[in-house]
């Protein structure tokens, strides 16, 4: 049986038994990669990563999409 991990998502508290990604994260929130910038525990995480970093106890994620106009 795999442990309940407690993670923040833009300030918001989510759980998860499961094991996932970043880029399963964002898959699974909708979000357009190409528009954002991911922070992850307070660091700016490359793109080329979020398939490699999973989600952890107590993890810190911030999301900040990008936005046009004139």
């Amino acid at each position: 049986m795999s442990k309940i991990k407690t993670f923040f998502l833009n300030g918001q508290e989510y759980y998860t038994y499961s094991t996932i990604s970043l880029l399963d994260l964002l898959n699974y929130f909708n979000y357009n990669s190409s528009l954002l910038v991911l922070e992850y525990n307070n660091f700016v995480c490359n793109k080329k990563n979020w398939n490699r970093i999973f989600i952890s106890e107590n993890d810190k994620i911030e999301i900040v999409t990008i936005v046009g106009g004139g």
